[in-house]
């Protein structure tokens, strides 16, 4: 059977048990109808580049799906009803991703960077700045206001 990874972008405001729920459905249509689901991935809520039906952020998901091509017909009938679902795309691979996806070793490299640097960045503390004294005297504001 050929191999897909279908990705759909759920509404801002839903709760995570409710795009869990989405997922769920759309690995039931898959299982009902013959096919398989070998991964989903939950790559949780993003920024999208644009808006998308007055959305600016969307919760995103991935199916690994190994189906004949009348199951994704109907999984994305399905997807198009759903008005959780704002966008979605299913593309036709050789091959299944084994391990993580590219998402999903980005969001732990990203984790793992902001962990190094702390909440900060790599700032040094205020204690740490060089002497000022390049600085001229600092005038008064008596001195200032008639300027």
């Amino acid at each position: 059977m050929p191999y897909y990874e279908h990705v759909f972008l759920a509404r801002q405001d839903l709760a995570q048990a409710q795009v869990d729920a989405l997922a769920e459905n759309a690995t039931k249509i898959i299982e009902g109808l013959e096919g398989k689901v070998t991964k989903v991935e939950n790559w949780g809520l993003r920024n999208l580049a644009y808006k998308i039906a007055k959305n600016r952020k969307a919760h995103y998901v991935m199916l690994n799906i190994d189906a004949p091509a009348g199951v994704v017909v109907e999984l994305e009938r399905q997807t198009q009803i759903s008005e959780d679902v704002i966008r979605f795309m299913t593309v036709r691979v050789d091959e299944l991703e084994g391990g993580p996806s590219v998402m999903m070793r980005k969001n732990e490299r990203d984790r793992e960077r902001r962990g190094e640097r702390g909440d900060r960045g790599d700032r040094p503390d205020r204690g740490d700045r060089p002497d000022r004294g390049d600085r001229g005297p600092r005038r008064d504001r008596e001195e200032t206001d008639g300027e």
